[in-house]
């Protein structure tokens, strides 16, 4: 009897050794550290952390592009600018990381993130833009929808949420409905996260085993892969009916999710006026990361035969 207790003692403690490791083993420093404690000296108490020359690098920019934002929202209440900012992309393309590096350091008071969750019994009744048209900003206000009504262009389609005419009545209207925004007023931005497959396949797995992770997990991330080239045509055809001269898509490479954030927001800002705004130099994005959505259009329509040069 006693061996066998000291054996189960000994299996537990085995046990919660491996989990405090694998709690602690994917461990990284909260965004920013690296360029907060870049001056400090070494004295008592404190530990040496190396980092790569490129994190440093990533959070000196990122934190300049912020403080510009920060600019923004102090010019957009002055002037009573409205702006709407739209991310769309496969699962797991980087959308909401993106997303939470803009709004960081603003008020939120006037800058709101919307993310709807399934439309209820009544919303599915109602026009189907009647649900989103509430969160459109006000003056001074800067929107974000994580995911928007594009969820009929892509992802209602592929998993049979809605029918194909409804389908084909919305990338019909779609234009239209936003036409009417920019001619109102609204500085409308259209983001596509462009992810391959392959990454996308490695983030989601990054997910079943990070806990402060595991809630972006659902049915359809499950499902992501094995649709991937029906996504494809959706998104061809997503492209080809809604990129207008007034309200073009703007594609950001989000493989490597650093450089797809800062890319992001230096394209937001170069297209925007206000305030104490740094030299446009300082706002160029890079050509690889960020593409027209006249030219991803152009791309697909080259390779749609060979989807292994396709993008996500």
């Amino acid at each position: 009897m006693e061996k066998n207790d000291k054996k189960k003692q000994e299996d537990r403690k085995g046990k919660e050794k491996k989990e405090k490791t694998a709690q602690t083993a994917d461990i990284k420093l909260y965004e920013g550290t690296a360029a907060r404690f870049l001056k400090e000296k070494k004295k008592d108490g404190n530990v040496a952390v190396w980092v790569p020359k490129k994190t440093l690098s990533y959070e000196l920019e990122l934190k300049k592009l912020q403080v510009e934002l920060t600019k923004l929202q102090q010019d957009m209440k002055k002037k009573g600018t409205r702006i709407l900012a739209i991310f769309e992309g496969r699962d797991a393309a980087g959308k909401g990381g993106t997303i939470s590096r803009i709004t960081a350091f603003l008020n939120p008071r006037n800058a709101r993130i919307v993310a709807l969750t399934a439309p209820s019994d009544r919303e599915a009744t109602q026009w189907y833009f009647q649900r989103y048209v509430p969160h459109l900003p006000a003056a001074g206000e800067l929107v974000l929808f994580d995911r928007s009504w594009y969820n009929r262009a892509m992802v209602e389609p592929v998993m049979g949420f809605c029918t194909e005419e409804q389908h084909k009545r919305f990338l019909e209207d779609v234009p239209h409905f936003e036409e009417m925004l920019v001619k109102d007023g609204i500085h409308l931005f259209k983001f596509y996260f462009s992810v391959s497959r392959k990454e996308q396949a490695r983030r989601f797995e990054a997910r079943k085993t990070d806990i402060l992770k595991q809630y972006k997990l659902s049915p359809v991330d499950n499902l992501a892969q094995k649709y991937w080239d029906q996504y494809t045509v959706k998104k061809f055809e997503m492209l080809n009916e809604s990129n207008r001269a007034t309200t073009p898509w703007t594609v950001i490479r989000s493989d490597n999710k650093k450089m797809a954030r800062i890319n992001c927001i230096k394209f937001l800002l170069s297209c925007l006026d206000y305030d104490k705004k740094i030299d446009d130099e300082e706002l160029i994005p890079d050509p690889d990361i960020v593409i027209a959505g006249s030219d991803e259009i152009k791309h697909m329509e080259k390779n749609l035969l060979d989807p292994k040069r396709l993008p996500g």
